[in-house]
């Protein structure tokens, strides 16, 4: 797998939300840290996400925010 984003994280599947239209992804990171991904239910299955298995987590922005009280 070749890509340019910078910033690629490996994980698992730790648990997979179907709505009507959209999927909701939660990949645990090594060390425990989730991310949560909101994809289309159609990539969902073309990609054949099953618990359990690995994923790549890649994020490309052109900017992080970030915020603090």
């Amino acid at each position: 797998m070749k890509i340019s984003a910078r910033n690629v994280l490996k994980g698992k599947v730790k648990s997979i939300t179907h709505g009507s239209v959209n999927s909701e992804i939660v990949v645990e990171l090594p060390g425990g840290t989730e991310i949560t991904s909101i994809i289309t239910k159609n990539s969902a299955e073309k990609l054949g996400l099953k618990e359990g298995h690995d994923v790549y987590a890649v994020i490309k922005a052109s900017s992080v925010m970030l915020a603090s009280d």
